[in-house]
């Protein structure tokens, strides 16, 4: 019954996860105008990119060598400081399971054309590097001590986002398609947090407490203006206007609330888990 309810919070965890997924989906890839929005903040990124794009290209060509490194060896070195190589087994297995959305990606490839959207890019979601960096960043947070998660969620959020932020710079992503790499990766984050529940693990005494606020605030600010430019978006369609500045910052707010959201929450769920 202890295990049902330590279980619970990371089922719902779950469901939220595969619900924003679904909704990500279904305005971005199902809807013109929401595909119309989404390539907006695309053209923006082309436009304003400015010196950004070198840092971009360079980190992209490097991250998913360095995020498995980085990951594998930080990941050994706690794993064999703290010997939890039951959490070791299932952080792996989460990581992995959160790259089994690359089978996804190649299905919703011609979905921008049969909507008529003027695209350079089809549609590609959810973000495979934005995955393999959050994916690193999981098994690291998993495999942490309470007392030290936090600052792991902060970390690993932080190189989560660059890595999105990235990919939309660089022209290889749209900023539906990092936010949904992330929540993918949280979903299989919930998911291993239902397994440890079951495995009657030894819990933090007392749960640590979040010290995370900050991410959350900060995510809150950057979803509100997320919402101000998607809405900015959306009318200058139907007036027949362009605010690419505006799309293109509001796209990055969403990457941002996402990342920052998500490892605030994600820090509260594992408080009572060793």
């Amino acid at each position: 019954m202890r295990s049902s309810l330590r279980a619970l919070p990371f089922l719902w965890g779950a469901l939220v996860s595969a619900g924003l997924f679904a909704a990500v989906y279904l305005v971005f890839v199902q809807s013109y105008i929401g595909q119309v929005i989404d390539e907006r903040a695309f053209a923006g990124a082309d436009a304003w990119k400015g010196d950004v794009i070198d840092f971009a290209r360079g980190f992209l060509d490097a991250l998913p060598a360095a995020s498995v490194a980085i990951g594998a060896l930080a990941a050994l070195a706690i794993v064999l400081v703290r010997r939890n190589w039951l959490v070791f087994a299932v952080a792996v297995g989460a990581a992995v399971g959160g790259q089994c959305q690359h089978a996804t990606a190649e299905v919703h490839h011609p979905v921008a054309t049969a909507k008529g959207v003027d695209v350079g890019l089809a549609n590609s979601l959810p973000s495979g590097h934005t995955a393999v960096a959050a994916s690193a960043a999981l098994v690291v947070f998993l495999l942490a001590s309470p007392r030290y998660r936090p600052l792991a969620a902060v970390i690993g959020s932080v190189f989560t986002i660059a890595a999105g932020a990235s990919t939309l710079v660089e022209q290889w992503h749209r900023p539906s398609d990092v936010v949904a790499g992330m929540l993918v990766v949280a979903f299989w984050g919930c998911l291993a947090g239902i397994v440890l529940s079951w495995l009657r693990l030894p819990g933090a005494e007392p749960p640590v407490r979040s010290k995370l606020w900050p991410l959350v605030w900060v995510g809150a600010v950057c979803a509100a203006g997320s919402i101000i430019a998607l809405l900015v978006t959306y009318f200058s369609t139907q007036s027949g206007t362009e605010h690419l500045f505006i799309a293109y910052a509001g796209g990055v707010a969403a990457i941002v609330a996402t990342g920052f959201v998500l490892a605030a929450l994600g820090n509260r769920l594992y408080r009572r888990l060793a």
